[in-house]
């Protein structure tokens, strides 16, 4: 059974510190287990760069390069520079979307900053003809109401975590809607609601790693060989079955960001 990581940050000092082997060990063991490929998100210029060095030294791993919303406010005197400059990076023939961009409103972060960098971006990746990958923690509301006035932009909401009805304010826009180990938690139950209502056609899964980690990894810095967990707790929300789910997000891989795996 093969599976296609769609969110990853293997630059993240996490793997170093504590994952047996680093970021190259936790490749290994995840190519190992029958991960084919992964994207490794950037949050700013210097991780862009690193997941396009990251993506150069592998087979079918491939780069996002964006501005995160909590990185926005290092880059507020400089944004239309900064935006500019990860725009470039996505003329690297294995950079196949802006991100991984968005709004969090968790932590204590200007939005109003959070909501140029966002619309900057959205319009860059409208000009560049690029899809885009988005974060979106407790900004629910905003976040569509940003991308509808972005029309012909499509993407994929990361690690989604709304509800069914955005989840399909979204499916009618173009969007793909991605799911990571939350999905495998007791009490993400709203989690699996909206997992229910993606068709399959549209529906991606990712880890984010090192972070959130599915049952029964939690606590442990996560890695897209676990990303097994997630696929068995998706096709039974679903009740589909899981060789025939994993063959069609990678399809669906391949559909939004226009590789081939």
């Amino acid at each position: 059974m093969r599976l296609f990581d769609t969110h990853a940050h293997y630059n993240d000092g996490r793997f170093e510190s504590e994952y047996p082997g680093g970021a190259e060990g936790a490749i290994k063991d995840s190519f190992g287990a029958g991960i084919i490929g992964f994207i490794n998100c950037g949050t700013d210029p210097k991780s862009s760069r690193e997941s396009l060095a990251l993506a150069d030294k592998y087979k079918n791993v491939y780069a996002a390069c964006g501005l995160h919303p909590e990185d926005a406010e290092r880059f507020s005197d400089i944004l239309e520079d900064t935006v500019e400059e990860i725009a470039s990076l996505l003329s690297h023939p294995k950079a196949v979307a802006l991100g991984e961009i968005g709004l969090d409103y968790h932590w204590d972060i200007d939005r109003d900053i959070q909501h140029r960098a966002f619309d900057v971006q959205l319009s860059a990746a409208k000009s560049l003809g690029i899809p885009v990958i988005v974060h979106d923690r407790d900004a629910h509301g905003k976040t569509l109401e940003m991308i509808k006035q972005h029309p012909g932009v499509i993407g994929v909401m990361h690690g989604y975590s709304g509800s069914a009805e955005t989840a399909l304010e979204y499916l009618r826009l173009g969007w793909y809607i991605s799911f990571g180990g939350p999905v495998t938690y007791k009490n993400a139950e709203n989690v699996r609601n909206a997992l229910r209502s993606v068709p399959t056609d549209r529906l991606l899964i990712e880890t984010d790693c090192p972070y959130l980690p599915p049952v029964p990894y939690r606590g442990k810095v996560n890695c897209s060989a676990y990303m097994f967990r997630t696929l068995e707790a998706v096709a039974a929300a679903r009740g589909e079955n899981e060789e025939e789910l994993a063959a069609a997000t990678v399809k669906n891989a391949e559909n939004l960001f226009g590789i081939g795996l």
